[in-house]
């Protein structure tokens, strides 16, 4: 299972809020690839209006949970693990006024500690290809759904026309439980729910990417002083870690 600690840590740097909202057009320290055009379309999707209780599974620090929150002025639970994104969330939450609309709760996806039928929507952005119990993420979704609960989410897969060279190396340099057996419809359909859209964003996300590449190289020493900063090492010896951002994306 991955480790989002130090990404989260590090997602507090004002270089990197300011490199995220170039490329996502947010500045939340975020860990999925979301870009705020897709946030945007999925609250268009999910349809989510004022008293309706949103689900945000591996919420991470806040992205896009706390914004579709905000466009929608809806309810939001934000699930995730570990504690340290949440707590990165909740201080948004406060910071942007949105703390009595807001839960925060760790748990696993698989697991979640809800009632049935709870939630009028689900959302997840980028998790699935970080899990390997992806069949029971999705099973845990549909029953705290109530009935005709929407629920969308983005995720990085394997394009099935790859050969399988490619398919090889794109499991090989993706994240680490991208490869997926069979196809996501079939899990959905084999999870209780029905697959009424897919949208393929993949060249929206090699831009993105790109567009990730070209700023980390231009802002390498300040990249590289704020890793340095955040080490084990560095914050043993007294080291400070980087205040959280100011930057309003």
């Amino acid at each position: 299972m991955p480790d989002f600690r130090s990404d989260y840590e590090l997602g507090r740097s004002p270089v990197l809020r300011e490199l995220e909202c170039c490329v996502l057009g947010c500045a939340y320290g975020a860990t999925s690839w979301t870009t705020r055009r897709e946030v945007s379309r999925i609250a268009e999707m999910l349809a989510l209006g004022p008293h309706d209780r949103l689900l945000d599974v591996g919420a991470g620090s806040g992205w896009p949970g706390l914004y579709l929150a905000q466009l929608a002025d809806c309810d939001v639970v934000l699930v995730d693990l570990p504690l340290v994104g949440l707590q990165v969330a909740q201080e948004r939450a406060i910071a942007e006024g949105l703390a009595l609309r807001c839960r925060f709760v760790a748990a696993s996806g698989a697991a979640l500690p809800f009632n049935d039928g709870l939630f009028d929507a689900v959302s997840h952005s980028d998790v699935l290809c970080c899990l390997p119990e992806k069949e029971a993420v999705l099973r845990a979704c549909r029953r705290v759904g109530r009935v005709g609960a929407k629920m969308v989410f983005s995720v990085i897969a394997p394009a099935p026309s790859l050969s399988q060279a490619a398919r090889s190396i794109a499991i090989e340099s993706g994240p680490p439980f991208v490869d997926v057996s069979g196809d996501y419809g079939d899990l959905l359909a084999e999870s209780g729910w029905d697959l009424v859209e897919r949208l393929d964003v993949t060249e929206e996300f090699a831009r993105t990417l790109r567009a990730s590449i070209d700023g980390m190289n231009a802002r390498t020493e300040a990249i590289t002083d704020v890793v340095v900063a955040n080490s084990p090492r560095a914050c043993s010896a007294g080291g400070t870690r980087s205040p959280a951002s100011n930057a309003e994306c």
